[in-house]
């Protein structure tokens, strides 16, 4: 099994933490990361796809053990995780490559894709939305109250999404068996947005992520123009984005893998091996 490096690199005068794993001279595979994790929940699937692929897995600024400046140090928003990302890729010589999204990582992954879009190879969302279908009106509704009226009442509501209960409930929802479900992942999660002033770099993207919506009719016209392949592996019992997300890709993909999995949002801490084939599957079809 193909080693996983642990390294640093600094880009626009900030650390990012990467975890890389695989031949350098392979195709390579981008892994991005959802809220309220880091390139940890790749853990396990990085040595998955490492015996063919080039993998690397990047911390956004902010989140895991990339640095985290406070906001009033650095302006957060999708389009400067976006950049940096890019400046990493670019720093480590990748310009071609396969991208996964998961949560978060689908809006830093769309602006890769139409702000680069020679750069893409191929697409993996995996419960990663880029329609307005699929997103769960109880989970959302709060959310969109804060967009509407950024008040201390809305962001209250906002502030349950970092408890260690609304971590553990975006990772064990939907989930036949919770007890699969390694508790690490949200106590994990949970003392990296604990760190001081986390809470504050968190809401600023959790308001910002209102820019992604408008961005979506672009990343459709992207989808059909460049016919890039896209396989969506989606956990069906996800309460933030719903298996509708994952179908909606064969509006403007019609050649679109959809592949439904019997599990939530966090779908690689229940449904590793099935999501790795998959993966796998698609990655060997489309890009070897």
């Amino acid at each position: 099994m193909s080693a996983v490096h642990h390294r640093f690199a600094t880009v626009d005068g900030h650390s990012l933490f990467y975890r890389e794993a695989g031949p350098p001279d392979a195709p390579a595979v981008v892994l991005l990361h959802g809220f309220p994790t880091s390139s940890f929940m790749f853990r396990f699937l990085i040595p998955r796809l490492a015996g063919h692929y080039h993998v690397l897995a990047p911390d956004y600024l902010g989140f895991g053990l990339s640095d985290t400046p406070s906001v009033e140090q650095f302006d957060y928003s999708f389009d400067a995780l976006a950049s940096l990302t890019w400046k990493l890729l670019a720093q480590l010589g990748l310009r071609r490559f396969a991208i996964y999204v998961q949560d978060y990582g689908a809006p830093v992954g769309w602006r890769l894709a139409l702000n680069h879009p020679e750069a893409l190879l191929a697409i993996v969302t995996q419960n990663g939305n880029g329609y307005e279908a699929g997103f769960e009106q109880v989970f959302w509704k709060p959310v969109r109250q804060h967009w509407a009226d950024p008040s201390e009442d809305t962001e209250t509501q906002l502030r349950q999404a970092m408890s260690l209960d609304g971590i553990k409930w975006q990772y064990t929802a939907g989930v036949p068996d919770p007890s699969v479900v390694s508790p690490d992942t949200w106590h994990h999660d949970f003392a990296m947005v604990s760190r001081p002033g986390n809470d504050l770099i968190q809401l600023k993207l959790l308001a910002d992520y209102a820019s992604n919506p408008p961005m979506y009719p672009a990343l459709h016209t992207f989808l059909r123009e460049s016919e890039v392949p896209v396989l969506a592996v989606w956990g069906q019992n996800d309460p933030i984005f719903g298996p509708a997300g994952a179908a909606a890709f064969r509006d403007d993909s019609p050649g679109a893998e959809i592949h439904l999995l019997e599990g939530g949002h966090f779908l690689l801490e229940s449904q590793l091996e099935a999501t790795a084939r998959f993966v796998g599957g698609f990655l060997d079809r489309t890009l070897r």
